[in-house]
């Protein structure tokens, strides 16, 4: 089985920008929300944790596809996206590595294990994952959407 790399753009002679921007990162980006939004209407624990990580999962594939290009195919191990995006954007490596330690027990969750996960983590990786779409969105030069403690911030104060 062949697989392809991927390496990142540098070529900065391109404009970025939301019209710029392949359709199919904006398709991420909706999806992230989407996933997003499913976590936050989730009644249990399990599923919240698993939609908030496939969320981020989601917003990372958007820089992906907008910052990344495929190479030349090699007898190299596949990547996982994780490891994709401190490669190609190693101002978020940090997220990354956060959020693939977090991948076994997404799929723990979605095998159905109730002990997966607590509600506190599954409410943490809520924000967590609405903080790092908001990030995704801004290094895309998009306007960043009012993450879930802005939201609440802005409550308070009116």
């Amino acid at each position: 089985m062949v697989h392809s790399q991927i390496a990142p753009q540098h070529d900065s002679s391109l404009p970025v920008g939301p019209h710029t921007l392949p359709a199919t990162t904006h398709n991420y980006l909706l999806r992230s929300a989407q996933s997003l939004s499913e976590a936050l209407g989730a009644g249990d624990v399990a599923t919240r944790y698993a939609c908030a990580h496939v969320a981020a999962l989601r917003a990372a594939a958007a820089l992906l596809s907008a910052r990344a290009r495929p190479t030349a195919p090699r007898r190299r191990p596949q990547k996982n996206a994780w490891v994709l995006l401190a490669e190609v954007a190693p101002e978020l490596g940090e997220w990354a590595t956060f959020f693939a330690a977090g991948a076994a027990k997404r799929a723990a969750a979605e095998a159905g294990s109730s002990r997966a996960v607590t509600e506190r983590e599954a409410d943490d990786l809520v924000r967590d994952a609405d903080r790092f779409l908001a990030l995704v969105e801004q290094s895309l030069g998009l306007t960043p959407h009012a993450t879930l403690g802005e939201r609440i911030a802005g409550r308070a104060a009116g």
